[in-house]
């Protein structure tokens, strides 16, 4: 947990963003690495123990994601989650 709390902290501090954007970077993300590994979003869902009109959601970054339902989306989609921050600007 130190190590997430760590990487979050220097994710935060390298990114001055609205709120909404990293939303949308959150859900793009999410898209990219769901649609590298061949799942749809109600099979990425059933991974990570969630409905799979919230995956849809997140995508279009329509929710604001709670820290544990970010956790199971990267166990589910098996990446690191910070992964699921990063901004490819």
């Amino acid at each position: 947990m130190l190590n997430f709390n760590l990487s979050l902290h220097i994710f935060v501090k390298k990114h001055t963003m609205s709120s909404n954007s990293i939303l949308e970077i959150f859900g793009r993300n999410v898209q990219k690495y769901r649609k590298e590994q061949h799942l749809s979003q109600e099979k990425l869902a059933e991974y990570a123990g969630l409905h799979r009109t919230y995956i849809g959601m997140i995508e279009r970054a329509e929710k604001n994601i709670t820290l544990v339902n970010i956790e199971k989306i990267a166990k589910a989609l098996n990446i690191n989650l910070t992964k699921l921050l990063e901004s490819n600007e």
